[in-house]
């Protein structure tokens, strides 16, 4: 993270936006920590994509994900274990069924409570947020590969990826709109977010994922809803692609070259930001270079 103070990461229900028939987002308005959320409705089924962060956020989501259901069943999934996009998934318990993959699951048991520790530490916006009653969450159902939810009239599916921006990221598609929620894997206008933090959490892979958006850019999704910023087309999944190259490339030609990694670093940031000027989140940067470096050698 920055060292700017941060803003409240408040969700805001009263923008949910409908991409497609039964198919609301509820944007992040650019709010840092602030995760885009999906609701996707079927005739005999609703499922929600991610909570928010803590109790009073994902309390507005439920109530909305109820107004939109009208008496049919809920389903909660999170598209990976990070404080905004699943910590907030305990006021569903009693409401609806939570279920993630596999990997996911076991970064909850073994990281969550790291990071809702970690989050916390952020400032008083953040720490408010995630208030006492907020607990490391535990999924419902637990699957291996691709599952196939059947929300009546509609089947999505839930995607484990394999390691990339966390080692249980999963995406949602939803095919019958050609639309893809795609957790932090990619962003709008964003440095990718590199949650590289050694000795403590290392599992961020810059390799994997730069094959992850490789295969997700090809596969002719036309309506992609990013973890964080604009909902946009296939270009989203272009750019972050094509970002991960350039990353990768600058990253591993200078290491070629003996080069240290704080001139690395020096030099890959200055040339993204000239490339990238009006891109937030440079402070990640630093975090994808100290990764690709590391990935350099195995």
């Amino acid at each position: 993270m920055n060292d700017a103070p941060l803003r409240d990461p408040a969700v805001h229900i009263a923008g949910a936006q409908e991409l497609a028939p039964g198919l609301l987002v509820v944007p992040d308005r650019g709010i840092p920590l602030v995760p885009n959320i999906g609701i996707i409705g079927g005739t005999q089924a609703v499922l929600v994509v991610d909570t928010g962060m803590g109790t009073a956020n994902a309390e507005q989501v439920l109530a909305l994900a109820h107004e939109v259901a009208r008496g049919r069943r809920l389903y909660l999934t999170s598209t990976h274990f990070h404080p905004e996009h699943a910590f907030g998934s305990h006021v569903f318990a009693g409401h609806a069924t939570y279920l993630v993959n596999r990997a996911q699951a076991q970064d909850l048991a073994a990281k969550g409570q790291g990071y809702l520790e970690m989050f916390r530490s952020f400032g008083s916006p953040v720490a408010d947020r995630l208030d006492s009653d907020v607990r490391v969450p535990t999924p419902d159902v637990v699957y291996d590969g691709v599952h196939e939810l059947d929300l009546g009239g509609r089947t999505v599916l839930l995607r484990p990826t394999g390691q990339g921006h966390t080692k249980g990221d999963q995406v949602v598609e939803v095919p019958d709109a050609g639309a893809l929620f795609t957790g932090d894997l990619a962003e709008t206008a964003q440095f990718a977010i590199f949650p590289w933090f050694p000795p403590h959490d290392t599992d961020v892979s810059g390799i994997r994922w730069l094959a992850v958006m490789e295969q997700l850019a090809a596969a002719g999704h036309k309506t992609i809803i990013p973890g964080h910023g604009t909902v946009g087309g296939p270009q989203v999944l272009a750019d972050i692609r094509d970002y991960l190259r350039e990353l990768r490339d600058e990253t591993w030609r200078r290491k070629d070259s003996a080069m240290s990694e704080s001139e690395i670093t020096s030099e890959v940031r200055a040339l993204l930001i000239e490339r990238h000027p009006q891109w937030t989140g440079r402070e990640w940067i630093e975090k994808g270079v100290s990764c690709l470096c590391a990935e350099h050698t195995r």
